[in-house]
């Protein structure tokens, strides 16, 4: 497991590593003691291609994320929102799949999204805190301030998604 720093405080690419046998593979994902942080809160989602997730944040009881992708590939995308912040209202995008066996770190403080761009992609989400539906919040998917390439030409999109604020609305 190699941890690799980004022009973004606190946000980390980890790059895991498989290994294959004549059975399938085993691969390490997270080891706390590494990242230095616990992680309560885990869920996995199941998406088809060209879904569209997020951008999502919880405005009371932020959590740090840490995703991988268990099957598929991903484009995924995270937005700073740590006003005092150097890199406040900008975005980090890395490609995470099950070939390229990466996840990422994502520290309190960012919204978080993701494209999928396989035919079936299981993400695993582990969480710093536990979800609180009533401080969760969003950024429309598409605001021209924040010029995100999802890599998706038809997206598939929640209700919630399609109409969440603008981040100038916002911030």
């Amino acid at each position: 497991m190699k941890i690799k720093k980004t022009k973004f405080k606190d946000l980390l690419i980890i790059e895991n590593v498989k290994f294959n046998d004549d059975r399938g593979y085993f691969r390490q994902i997270l080891i706390e003691k590494k990242i230095k942080l616990k992680f309560p809160f885990n869920v996995i989602s199941v998406s088809k291609k060209n879904v569209i997730r997020g951008l999502h944040y919880q405005a009371k009881k932020p959590q740090g994320k840490f995703i991988s992708v268990i099957k598929g590939k991903i484009l995924d995308v995270a937005v700073d929102l740590r006003k005092k912040s150097k890199t406040f209202g900008k975005h980090y995008k890395t490609i995470l799949s099950e070939d390229n066996c990466k996840s990422i770190y994502i520290p309190k403080g960012f919204a978080h999204g993701f494209s999928c761009l396989g035919k079936e992609n299981i993400v695993i989400y582990s969480c710093t805190n536990y979800r609180n539906q009533s401080c969760e919040r969003g950024i429309l998917w598409n605001d021209k301030f924040l010029r995100i390439d999802w890599k998706v030409k038809k997206p598939i999109l929640s209700k919630k998604d399609k109409i969440n604020p603008k981040f100038k609305d916002i911030f």
